[in-house]
């Protein structure tokens, strides 16, 4: 087992972590293609779109950011919200394609919600 996850004693966050390590097996972002990698926390979403060739986060989108603070919580209708404006913010840094990153997260819930609002907002993954 990994150094970070050793003290941990919820099983919860030892599963969430080797799903993460699983998936970042086979996923890569580039300039052309970045990863959109999501953070859920209990209070906020962290959405980054990153290039892992040059290895630096191309755009950063969070709900603790001025022009969202306080409207938008960590939940599924927050999640459609979230989505949307990450899309816009993507559009306007000309990214079209994505490979989006659960992050280990379960496929359901607020980051299908997500998903899905920045794929009607014009994300393609």
């Amino acid at each position: 087992m990994s150094k970070q996850v050793r003290n941990v004693t919820n099983q919860r966050y030892v599963s969430r972590f080797h799903r993460k390590k699983r998936i970042r097996r086979t996923l890569g972002g580039s300039v052309e293609v970045p990863r959109m990698n999501v953070f859920r926390s209990d209070n906020h979403f962290i959405v980054q779109f990153i290039d892992d060739v040059a290895g630096h986060t191309m755009l950063q989108c969070s709900t603790m950011q001025k022009e969202l603070k306080g409207k938008i919580k960590a939940n599924v209708e927050g999640a459609k919200k979230m989505g949307k404006f990450c899309a816009e913010a993507a559009g306007k840094k000309n990214i079209k394609k994505v490979v989006f990153d659960r992050n280990g997260y379960k496929y359901h819930g607020s980051m299908k919600a997500l998903a899905d609002s920045a794929r009607e907002a014009g994300l393609e993954f």
